[in-house]
């Protein structure tokens, strides 16, 4: 899979911001050497106003060199105007516009790609998937388009169309979606089937009570919906859990923290290491934590950042089994920072994040697949799907999703296909890793 340039951007979807917080540039004063470069700079800004095919403004070309300089660092830091910078907050508060899907750039083909659509939305319910190369956006090739500069194409009024030609990366073929804008409200908990009312059911197996928690990205509001998912089971009786982040993108290092806090009593949840900044360590603590009960933690290729924190996590303190394939390996700390102007920020790479075993999970660029990096299955608990497969589980996954009820009473979205059936071999092994643990726990207090 090729290298992913992830932004959060606010009228495509949410990405995965790790770490965000606000400070002020105190950069070193400028020297000898750098006055001189700020004279080339000048001297190009002149020749490129003066012998651009069109006019061109300052303002613009100062902002595209900041794009330009960020984005060749690493594909995580970027430069936020005015306007974006309220579309970014959006995306962190949980409720924005758009088709609802998180978006990079894939380097070797220089065009957009699609990190996850989200649960729910119009790109998941046109059949945009995880990998998708965004080949145009209404007829206008995406070659070289600036992920940011996305926003501006994508964004619009509710209801208004657009197409996405899409070349799908697990069979290879090309196809036109096309969806409406809409007011995205980003789902983040969500279960295994619903209930007649339609919210999630998050007790997969009621005889064996075992209880499935998925987690489409981490938000604001993820740990609360978490919380009451578990009490929600608790309630019912719940003797094992399963941790869903397959194809979660990530989000934000707090709630990263306090989720991986709701299953642990103690013990080093993740650390952070930078250059410029003091090390950080984040730790458990025993007030508010959900235990008493074996746990299943789901991941593949698509699971990052965030995703990877609590994984690695429970993994590291023992307190649950992997199952699934590699996480994606997306292990770095980007900090807001205000410019000057007050107007404007960076969104900035200042360090990597560590796990409690003291491992690296960022998967820098040219690494090996016999590196370390990112979080893998415990051993024997590898399970890993052909591109058939997973076509076929995350298809049939988004049309059970995509299900709806009215007075108890379900009904398919008007004109939609069958439902497809498919079968999902990471989560049938999970549940046989929670049961085979329930049984010893039983056998152990007889």
């Amino acid at each position: 899979m090729s290298t992913r340039k992830l932004y959060a951007i606010a009228m495509i979807g949410a990405v995965a911001l790790l770490g965000w917080q606000t400070t002020r540039g105190q950069g070193p004063k400028p020297k000898d050497e750098m006055m001189e470069l700020y004279g080339l700079f000048v001297d190009a800004v002149e020749q490129v106003e003066e012998n651009y095919v069109r006019p061109v403004s300052r303002k613009e070309l100062l902002e595209s060199a900041l794009r330009g300089m960020l984005n060749d660092l690493d594909p995580h830091s970027s430069y936020i105007n005015t306007s974006q910078w309220k579309d970014f907050r959006k995306t962190i508060e949980g409720r924005f516009g758009g088709i609802g899907i998180s978006v990079g750039m894939d380097q070797e083909l220089n065009r957009l790609k699609v990190m996850a659509p989200m649960v729910g939305t119009p790109a998941y319910a046109a059949g945009v998937m995880a990998g998708d190369v965004i080949l145009d956006i209404d007829g206008k090739s995406t070659e070289g388009l600036d992920p940011e500069k996305a926003v501006e194409v994508l964004q619009g009024r509710p209801g208004t169309e657009v197409k996405l030609n899409v070349l799908h990366e697990t069979n290879g073929k090309t196809e036109v979606l096309t969806m409406n804008r809409a007011i995205i409200e980003i789902p983040s908990v969500l279960g295994d089937s619903r209930k007649p009312d339609d919210t999630w059911d998050f007790m997969i197996e009621k005889d064996r009570k075992i209880g499935y928690v998925r987690i489409a990205q981490f938000v604001q509001n993820t740990t609360e919906e978490v919380r009451g998912a578990l009490a929600d089971l608790t309630a019912q009786g719940m003797k094992g859990l399963i941790l869903d982040l397959r194809d979660d993108p990530g989000g934000m290092l707090s709630s990263a923290v306090e989720v991986s806090d709701l299953f642990l009593e103690e013990g080093q949840i993740v650390s952070t290491k930078g250059r410029s900044v003091p090390p950080r360590t984040y730790q458990a603590e025993k007030p508010g934590t959900f235990t008493g009960f074996p746990m299943v933690v789901l991941v593949n290729q698509n699971s990052a950042s965030a995703s990877e924190i609590v994984s690695a996590a429970l993994q590291d303190q023992k307190r649950a089994q992997v199952v699934g394939q590699r996480s994606f390996g997306k292990g770095s700390v980007q900090n807001i920072i205000d410019l000057d102007d007050g107007n404007s920020v960076l969104k900035l790479t200042v360090a990597t994040y560590w796990r409690p075993s003291g491992k690296n999970i960022h998967r820098f660029k040219n690494a090996k697949e016999t590196d370390e990096w990112g979080v893998k299955p415990n051993d024997g608990l590898e399970v890993k799907l052909t591109p058939e497969e997973y076509v076929t589980w995350a298809m049939g996954r988004r049309d059970r999703d995509l299900i709806t009820s009215k007075g108890g009473k379900l009904k398919e979205k008007s004109g939609a296909k069958p439902k497809r059936e498919y079968s999902d071999k990471q989560l049938i092994k999970a549940q046989d890793v929670v049961k085979a643990e329930i049984e010893k726990l039983a056998a152990a207090a007889e």
